[in-house]
């Protein structure tokens, strides 16, 4: 496995690095993930598969890659990162759909935003989902009118 970091944002005293990860398997195939870690856990942002992982092979590739990650990074593996109303689980937890979703996905955003941390990667913690899809439901949430405008309107 190689990794090498692809960016950096530090924000408020935390720090978020994004880093590619090349693992090439024993059968001649190559897996290339974009992966981000914050706050001592590790998401997933992209995966590219020569030839295509199996599901099964999907869902394990967070912990195929989690600690070497961790450990090139020199980051705690103790990860930080639980869903909101779930036990902790390593895959996506259950979320509610409609105004409650959008409700949990509120006082996440606004919970984070207090604590001076990325409201939307508490957000990717809270729902298990990816950041575009988080970025969504903080829509949603905007759109329910849970959350304030993003912008000011002209």
């Amino acid at each position: 496995m190689a990794v090498w970091p692809a960016w950096e944002v530090r924000e408020h005293g935390s720090v978020t690095s994004w880093y590619a990860v090349r693992l090439d398997l024993p059968d001649g195939g190559r897996v290339d993930v974009l992966a981000v870690v914050a706050g001592g856990g590790v998401s997933i942002e992209e995966v590219r598969a020569q030839p295509p992982l199996s599901l099964g092979d999907l869902a394990a590739l967070v912990d195929w890659i989690e600690d070497p990650l961790l450990e090139a990074c020199g980051v705690d593996s103790g990860s930080p990162c639980e869903p909101l109303g779930a036990p902790a689980d390593r895959y996506r937890p259950a979320w509610p759909r409609g105004a409650e979703g959008w409700r949990l996905v509120a006082e996440a955003y606004r919970a984070a935003q207090a604590e001076g941390v990325d409201p939307v990667y508490a957000v990717m913690c809270a729902t298990g989902l990816s950041r575009r899809r988080s970025l969504e439901l903080i829509a949603g949430a905007r759109d329910a009118g849970f959350l304030t405008p993003g912008h000011a309107r002209r």
